[in-house]
């Protein structure tokens, strides 16, 4: 039995080293390895032994170590990860979070907010909060495409803001297959955020 328990150990243990520094995780990543309560328990004893740490409910990291200032927490993208491959759910960058991503904005927000069709709930990731926020079908009907994190950016920063400054960048920063998509999903934006990808789209030698 104990040989058996130290097989587990070895092998959960090799992929969360394969994973690398960072890596954010959850029991479901180790199921096809064990049973889920010999899992929980090398995930704990892990923690207890200083390997891996515990984020959350379910939800463990492997820390980055740096000389100054000791172990970093995983970033956003990590988290939202795992628990997207967690919950089986898709996730969708909102407000001041995906304006940040597309820089749009310099300040990285206290809460990176996604929509969700999983459900909803909150991860404290050092001084930043993560929530995860359950929305309707239309709004995750372009998740995990550069369109739906446009049409959210352009959402929070708001019509009476949205200038041609905030074009000029997104021209700059997406490609050229990032505008065609845009185009294929402009029915799901608002119509004046409709009337912005049009402009972010359109050649610019015109």
């Amino acid at each position: 039995m104990g040989k058996h328990i130290n097989s587990i150990d070895n092998r959960i243990l090799s992929r969360i080293t394969g994973k690398g520094k960072g890596s954010v995780f959850t029991p479901a990543d180790f199921l096809d390895l064990g049973k889920r309560a010999a899992v929980d328990q090398v995930l704990s004893r892990s923690v207890r032994g200083g390997t891996i740490r515990k984020l959350a409910r379910g939800l463990y990291y492997c820390p980055r170590l740096h000389s100054r200032l000791g172990a970093l927490v995983p970033t956003v993208e990590a988290v939202a990860k795992a628990l997207q491959g967690r919950d089986a759910s898709r996730l969708q960058p909102s407000g001041a979070h995906a304006a940040n991503m597309l820089g749009l904005s310099d300040q990285v927000p206290v809460r990176a907010v996604f929509l969700t069709d999983g459900r909803s709930r909150k991860v404290q990731l050092g001084k930043q909060l993560i929530i995860l926020k359950k929305t309707t079908p239309r709004y995750m009907a372009t998740a995990g495409c550069i369109s739906g994190t446009v049409i959210q950016a352009l959402h929070w920063i708001g019509r009476r803001h949205a200038d041609d400054k905030v074009i000029s960048i997104l021209r700059r920063q997406l490609s050229v297959r990032d505008k065609k998509q845009l185009l294929n999903d402009i029915s799901y934006a608002p119509a004046w955020i409709g009337e912005m990808i049009r402009r972010i789209a359109e050649p610019q030698d015109r």
